[in-house]
């Protein structure tokens, strides 16, 4: 038995003469983190409207679960759980009324929210700031938050789309933290991305698209492979006091490397 969860054959969408997406064919299995990945304009937001039921697409097909995305939008909505790049909030609602709120759309019974908002809490280590004000909250506690929203319903398929944009080093780490502990919990994930290098370090399947097509589709190593003929090597720390100290063990493992460049809080060879 296939364990694809979502595939994309040949999908197409159009508006009058310009063609956002031409033939995207891609498929992730169950529990795996695909980075989508591409500039703006490349046809990211498209794809996901077509996605989440959204958007209806001009010719070819998209399947979550086996469910055709277009054909059946209210079984989608329950199978996805969508983050957008613009965290939405109401103004004067502390983290647990937002979940609450959230999780009443969703129809969860109010018999079992309580119980359902804790141990999405839970998993995303946000049971500590639950009596706060949602718009008080930092960037990256926002972030942590709206992933609790998207796991209310616990959906087999989660797309986020750019999670770690505007996050500092040490909130990207516990993102890619949380995500992986959420595909190895069984969800299947898709992370969209402006850059390679940001979903790189977790991902299982990456796909590329620029102006509406797909450029390239495998693993991290494959695409890497073939778009980066010379391997190059990324390392993120945590403050600039670690320059030195990790410029010296690359130094002992790399005899024959380049020279090392680096800013305040990225290390790169």
């Amino acid at each position: 038995m296939s364990d694809t969860v979502v595939e994309t054959t040949n999908l197409t969408k159009s508006y009058g003469d310009f063609t956002a997406l031409s033939d995207l064919s891609i498929h992730v299995n169950r529990g795996q983190i695909l980075g989508f990945i591409g500039p703006n304009g490349a046809g990211k937001t498209t794809t996901i409207k077509i996605l989440v039921g959204l958007s209806k697409p001009t010719s070819g097909c998209a399947t979550i679960a086996g469910v055709d995305c277009s054909q059946n939008a209210s079984r989608i909505k329950r199978l996805v759980g969508y983050m957008p790049d613009k965290f939405g909030s109401y103004d004067n609602m502390r983290v647990h009324e937002y979940l609450d709120f959230f999780g009443a759309i969703f129809g969860i019974p109010a018999s079992q929210r309580k119980a359902r908002i804790q141990e999405v809490m839970e998993t995303t280590s946000t049971t500590y700031m639950q009596d706060r004000y949602v718009e008080s909250l930092s960037h990256g506690m926002q972030q942590r938050v709206g992933i609790a929203r998207t796991l209310l319903h616990d959906p087999e398929v989660l797309i986020l789309d750019e999670p770690a944009n505007g996050l500092d080093p040490k909130a990207r780490i516990e993102m890619r933290q949380l995500l992986l502990q959420l595909a190895a919990r069984g969800k299947t994930l898709i992370v969209t991305s402006h850059i390679l290098p940001e979903l790189a370090r977790i991902c299982n399947v990456v796909a590329i698209v620029t102006a509406g097509k797909l450029r390239a589709f495998g693993t991290v190593d494959e695409v890497m492979s073939s778009l980066c003929p010379q391997r190059s090597y990324e390392i993120q720390l945590a403050s600039a006091s670690h320059i030195a100290q990790a410029e010296k063990v690359l130094g002992q493992l790399l005899l024959d490397s380049e020279p090392l460049t680096s800013s305040p809080a990225e290390l790169t060879l």
